[in-house]
């Protein structure tokens, strides 16, 4: 039987490509848990995790797992913590783990914006090297209606502040979001502002219904029509087509995709929308993920 020498608070999530990287979390949950579309943190109240239980637990994983090479710091947004308890997190695992090759975690922009471009940069020095930040949509609208708590402005400049200080960013749009409603806003702002950043790693899920699409309007603030495959494939490829990008590597390919599309923006800009295209006209021949007839 494997034996895991941290008592996690869960559930606990992580990105696909934390897979093979240890994970603490210096604080449980999510500072902010107010997103509609969002139920990842909602059985939990947020906490700082204390020092010591911290580091007692790094103390034991480094004992059980001596060759650790990444680790990732859940829950939602440990970027939330102030710089110099995150450079003491780091100091300690960098001090414990002599074959450690990078730091990640969650973020989202707020928790940029009271951080300096020199903070970020010690931070990125002491071993962190990227964060992910769903960033959801770029229309403000429709941040609004999801109580996001951000505009496409801070997103923007925090996200460029983090670039500046050479930390790499893996951000998401979801596409969906918006329904039909808000279907072609959502895809050109969020394009626009990806645009903007020029993000290493770009990704996109489909909105998903863990309790229901009846619960997720209830929470939405606005009017919302879900949208069938078809328009959800539209609307990917009007959010490719406003891309600007120079080199992000970009994934949809997560579990909620109906397409499977991966490579870099802008290099495989067309082959993407080939593809879109395809599957737009002939969906029977288009091997997406599910049944295409559901909901076409």
């Amino acid at each position: 039987m494997f034996f895991n020498p941290i008592t996690y608070d869960e559930p606990v999530f992580r990105p696909p490509s934390e897979a093979y990287s240890l994970i603490l979390q210096p604080t449980i949950g999510c500072s902010w848990n107010r997103c509609a579309f969002c139920e990842m943190y909602t059985s939990k109240k947020f906490r700082i995790k204390s020092e010591e239980e911290l580091f007692t637990e790094i103390d034991q994983a480094a004992v059980h797992f001596p060759k650790t090479r990444k680790v990732f710091l859940a829950d939602g947004n440990a970027m939330v913590l102030g710089t110099d308890k995150l450079l003491h997190i780091l100091s300690y695992l960098n001090e414990k783990f002599n074959k450690l090759s990078r730091v990640t975690t969650y973020a989202i922009p707020k928790d940029m914006k009271n951080k300096s471009v020199d903070e970020l940069r010690a931070l990125q020095q002491a071993g962190l090297k990227m964060i992910y930040v769903g960033i959801e949509t770029g229309d403000d609208d429709l941040l609004k209606m999801i109580d996001k708590g951000e505009t496409s402005e801070s997103t923007i400049a925090s996200l460029q502040k983090a670039k500046m200080a050479g930390i790499k960013s893996s951000v998401m749009i979801i596409n969906g979001l918006g329904g039909k409603q808000h279907s072609a806003q959502h895809a050109k702002n969020s394009a626009e502002v990806i645009n903007n950043i020029q993000p290493e790693y770009l990704s996109t899920l489909v909105l998903s219904y863990p309790f229901g699409v009846e619960h997720y309007k209830e929470r939405f603030g606005g009017d919302f029509d879900e949208m069938n495959i078809l328009e959800l494939l539209r609307e990917q490829h009007t959010f490719i087509s406003n891309l600007n990008l120079d080199s992000s590597i970009f994934r949809s390919d997560h579990a909620s995709n109906y397409l499977s599309l991966k490579g870099i923006l802008g290099r495989d800009k067309q082959l993407f929308l080939d593809q879109l295209n395809s599957a737009i006209e002939a969906p029977e021949f288009a091997n997406l993920r599910q049944e295409w007839q559901r909901g076409l």
